[in-house]
């Protein structure tokens, strides 16, 4: 028997999203290990009590091994998504219905060789590179697109001051 999900019922988690720019002006993507051919920009959920910086930070690290960066930028609009309806109860639990995100583009103080994706117990990406800003929305998932041409409007200011 399958188990309807009143997506409507769920709250949204607390997520930060870091648009980490290379000397160069691109960003960092990761390919997702549990989703082949799906690449995003490092993102995860906001502990309790923790503010946005060391939430940014913290991703950073666990994601790809190293914080070697610095905030440049948190951005004033929150943005949301929904996952789609076969993702529901699957992430998280079950607990949220998608995501709230507060991004921040941060410049990346770091060396390439600082990037280690196996240096948490759970990696998330299986391979990583640098892309020009705009060029992420043709990288995700579909269910992510509104929310990543948002973060390209709010960070193409960045790009130029990089």
């Amino acid at each position: 028997m399958t188990t309807i999900i009143d997506k409507d019922s769920l709250p949204y988690r607390p997520c930060v999203g870091i648009a980490l720019f290379n000397k160069d002006g691109l960003v960092f993507v990761g390919q997702r290990i549990d989703t082949p051919g799906a690449w995003q920009m490092p993102q995860g959920g906001i502990d309790e009590g923790e503010d946005i910086e060391a939430a940014a930070l913290r991703e950073l690290k666990e994601e790809i091994g190293t914080n070697k960066a610095e905030i440049i930028k948190i951005a004033d609009e929150k943005l949301t998504y929904d996952l789609p309806d076969e993702l529901l109860g699957k992430l998280w639990n079950g607990q949220y219905r998608g995501q709230i995100q507060t991004w921040v583009a941060a410049r990346f103080t770091g060396e390439d060789s600082d990037i280690d994706l196996t240096a948490d117990d759970r990696p998330e990406f299986s391979s990583w590179q640098w892309v020009p800003l705009e060029k992420t929305i043709d990288l995700i998932v579909p269910f992510k697109t509104d929310a990543y041409r948002k973060v390209i409007d709010m960070f193409r200011s960045v790009m130029i001051n990089i």
